[in-house]
């Protein structure tokens, strides 16, 4: 799709001033932003047409990955294009994309640092903590290797004691519980997924961040899940330091995320890795000190233009309506849900509870290889959905967004149907 073709695609969905401002490289972020509820259309055909994704083929892998939008990929090439053509690395365009991602995760700018994942900005806290041997480390045992290998690298280096508990699809006081069993008086540290990768459940963070100050224990949240899918107050959730990618549910540019750190917090997290921007004053050779916020983590030239995309991104979300894509995505994971719960032989294994369950629904074939299911998903009905072999779980997952319809999810249902029978 060419310039002129998609911005008067996106003009057309009711869209056009906000996204075309950011095409035409307004750098206010300020001037960018429409108010909650702008865009007042259900029709999801117009967001789809927002995504170069291939219709040959049904993405339902944002949980892994989530392709760009348009408007985010087009701000990220004109930008790279004007950098080289002048020859400047634009980082005055950093802070008002702070302010932008600030806004939408409800924090001060100071609070934030860009980074490359939701993995750097795990690795960020793990590694500024003031950990020793026999220390101790909690998280649940469906962590995905991006929240969980920091911790583990911790234990490996210096002797801090990983422990983790299996997280229960039953009940939010049940998950409660089985976190806490694990706490003892050396647990310096709790995290858990705000929503997992592997079935799409959802973690009651209040009730969590609430006991965890009782105690006195650090609480990290990953939200490489959570960001982009439902609306995300960090205020609200009460944790200590968060992370998230901006390539999966938020649809921003590949290799983008951001650390939050509480202000009151920011101090307890060293610098593990440093440069310029990480200062305030320096004196060669006896004196440096931090700039005073999170961006002391966000250390030397940076790539303004995937920044500015993923601004982008969150402008688009907050465009469609944050509430209307969580509920949207929710709302075909259950018809898929109600849709498979009357297949023989098959076990769903994400949460029944709707307080619980997110827009990822995953379900297994006892007895069958998952790799199975997911070939013949593939192969057969051209869905791209993605293994979970974590504990074990042998489960098939897929990822509900906002370039999916109703007309997916029964033809998803359809084909699931079709590929069990025939196993």
């Amino acid at each position: 799709m060419n310039r002129k073709r998609f911005i008067t695609t996106i003009a057309a969905s009711g869209a056009g001033a906000l996204v075309g401002s950011s095409l035409l490289g307004k750098s206010d972020a300020a001037a960018r932003l429409a108010p909650s509820g702008k865009w007042a259309t259900d029709n999801w055909d117009q967001v789809r047409s927002l995504f170069p994704l291939r219709s040959e083929v049904t993405y339902l892998n944002t949980g892994g990955l989530g392709p760009a939008s348009q408007p985010a990929l087009d701000r990220v090439f004109e930008q790279s294009q004007t950098q080289a053509r002048i020859g400047e690395h634009y980082h005055k365009l950093l802070a008002p994309a702070r302010e932008t991602a600030a806004a939408f995760f409800g924090v001060n700018s100071s609070e934030i640092a860009f980074v490359r994942n939701a993995s750097e900005g795990n690795s960020v806290i793990s590694s500024g903590l003031s950990l020793k041997k026999g220390d101790e480390v909690v998280f649940e045992s469906h962590a995905h290797p991006g929240g969980s290998f920091a911790w583990m690298n911790r234990q490996k280096l210096d002797g801090v004691k990983v422990k983790i508990f299996e997280p229960s699809s039953a009940s939010s006081e049940e998950n409660l519980e089985r976190l806490f069993d694990q706490v003892t008086d050396r647990t310096r540290v709790i995290q858990v997924s705000h929503i997992t990768a592997t079935t799409g459940l959802i973690f009651d963070i209040p009730a969590i961040a609430a006991e965890a100050k009782r105690r006195g224990i650090w609480f990290h949240v990953d939200g490489a899940q959570s960001a982009g899918m439902i609306p995300v107050n960090l205020k609200e959730l009460g944790c200590d330091s968060y992370a998230t990618s901006g390539h999966k549910w938020l649809n921003g540019p590949i290799e983008t995320g951001m650390v939050y750190i509480a202000a009151e917090r920011n101090d307890e997290v060293a610098c593990s890795h440093i440069g310029a921007y990480s200062n305030d004053e320096y004196e060669l050779p006896s004196t440096l000190t931090y700039v005073d916020s999170a961006v002391r983590h966000e250390y030397g030239t940076r790539n303004a233009a995937s920044v500015v995309g993923l601004q982008t991104a969150f402008e688009l979300q907050n465009q469609i309506g944050r509430q209307r894509i969580a509920d949207h995505g929710a709302s075909l994971s259950q018809l898929v849900l109600e849709e498979l719960s009357e297949v023989k032989g098959l076990e769903i294994l994400s949460p029944i509870d709707p307080a619980m369950r997110s827009s990822i629904l995953t379900f297994r074939v006892p007895g069958v290889d998952c790799g199975t299911v997911y070939n013949g998903l593939s192969r057969e009905h051209k869905f791209r959905t993605r293994v979970v072999t974590e504990r074990g779980l042998n489960g098939v997952r897929a990822s509900w967004h906002v370039y999916h319809q109703e007309t997916d999810a029964r033809r998803y249902a359809d084909a699931v149907r079709s590929v069990v029978a025939g196993l």
